[in-house]
């Protein structure tokens, strides 16, 4: 019996950007649910407040939303059109990377690492979108069809 080693074939580029998705996201879950062990944040929630928006339902349609985009980004990279595909994981990788950033200020250390994973995360976002062209698949194909690289 051989035991020889062979490459894996590349990923495409769709399968990779959709677990960068997943991943971003069940952190973001993660730390929103670590977050309640902090009598802090509870004590906020209980008096109805977070940060400086009152907890009612336009603040919960709003972080409905907020998390939603990203969270259908899974997807969205799997079945989008290549164009509108990588024009969306760069505009909205950018964007909740921003508001990730702005949201770590002032924070305590396990939100920092969680939010510098996410960032790290949503920036490879960009990069593999940005670079993501598309190629012939093969020389009888005449259908132009995105890279897998």
């Amino acid at each position: 019996m051989s035991s020889t080693l062979q490459p894996l074939p590349p990923i495409d580029v769709r399968l990779r950007l959709s677990a960068l998705w997943a991943t971003t996201m069940i952190i973001v879950a993660f730390v929103d649910i670590f977050g309640l062990y902090r009598a802090d944040l509870r004590e906020e929630i209980e008096a109805g407040r977070v940060f400086v928006f009152e907890v009612g339902q336009p603040f919960m349609l709003g972080i409905v939303l907020y998390v939603t985009v990203p969270t259908l980004m899974i997807v969205a990279s799997v079945f989008l059109p290549w164009r509108a595909n990588r024009l969306l994981n760069v505009i909205v990788a950018a964007l909740f990377a921003i508001t990730i950033v702005g949201a770590a200020i002032g924070e305590w250390g396990y939100y920092l690492v969680a939010s510098g994973v996410e960032v790290g995360l949503l920036a490879t976002i960009v990069v593999l979108a940005t670079r993501w062209r598309l190629t012939l698949r093969s020389s009888n194909q005449s259908q132009r069809t995105p890279a897998t690289r």
